[in-house]
């Protein structure tokens, strides 16, 4: 016999929470009991019976949040040198991470929320890591974390879990590259690591300094993202190379797929 628990899920929108909800679905036929916060204004997280949801103001519209999604996906398809598509996704980068930040913010600074979710006593959050504001509510909750996820940018998933990633070895994402490089293609892998210092600064440096105001203590994000107990990988071995895990990553490829009847 085993019970069902009470699980804190802290969702990314967009194609993020899509595929997190098909777990959330079979979490609840299994008899879990799921309470989902989320931003009043958002793209696809909507209420189902299936969950509790919980929904905080945001100082922005649906239109305004829609602009700044269309604008930043249209900049991955427009024409140009390379130094002018370099900008136009830096500035998209920027106003999109500026969006989710102020999200996160009013999040953690709501407090009548906060101390719902404080008096609720729940067993663990569920979050997808790429912005951390759930991880930094497990701190202040003192819970633990499941992370679902495919992956970070900058590696930031390798980093907080020891996996090793050197560039002379592991193809960076959008380089077409193989495990397996000659020394050129090894030189441009590691022209492609260089900006990812630079964007992600620019991503996740101001949720280090949100964390360490609201948690009362100097940390990092990869600080945060450590304190993680299981990673859950939207990721398989067949279209991925392989590469060294930890023990608590597993790899759940397929749950981000639509489940549909093939034709004959």
């Amino acid at each position: 016999l085993a019970a069902g628990g009470k699980l804190l899920v802290v969702p990314v929108d967009g194609s993020h929470w899509l595929s997190m909800r098909e777990v959330l679905d079979g979490l609840r036929q299994k008899g879990h009991e799921i309470v989902v916060v989320a931003p009043e204004v958002s793209l696809y997280i909507k209420p189902t019976k299936n969950f509790v949801m919980k929904t905080y103001s945001v100082p922005f519209t649906k239109e305004e949040m829609d602009h700044t999604f269309w604008r930043t996906s249209q900049h991955v398809f427009e024409e140009g040198s390379f130094l002018e598509r370099i900008v136009k996704i830096y500035e998209g980068v920027k106003n999109t991470s500026a969006m989710f930040l102020s999200t996160c913010t009013h999040l953690l600074y709501n407090k009548e929320l906060v101390r719902y979710l404080e008096e609720s006593k729940f067993d663990a959050v569920f979050t997808d890591p790429i912005l951390p504001c759930g991880q930094i509510l497990a701190e202040h909750l003192s819970v633990p974390s499941v992370f679902f996820l495919q992956q970070i940018p900058c590696g930031l998933e390798l980093e907080a879990t020891q996996c090793p990633s050197p560039p002379s070895y592991v193809p960076r994402v959008f380089t077409d590259l193989t495990d397996h490089m000659n020394f050129l293609q090894r030189v441009k892998n590691l022209m492609f690591e260089l900006p990812n210092y630079f964007l992600c600064d620019i991503v996740f440096q101001p949720y280090a300094k949100l964390a360490s105001e609201f948690l009362q203590r100097d940390v990092t994000v990869p600080d945060l993202l450590r304190q993680a107990s299981i990673w859950l990988m939207k990721l398989d071995f067949v279209l991925h190379y392989p590469r060294p895990l930890m023990p608590n990553i597993i790899m759940v490829s397929g749950v981000n797929c639509a489940h549909k009847k093939l034709t004959q």
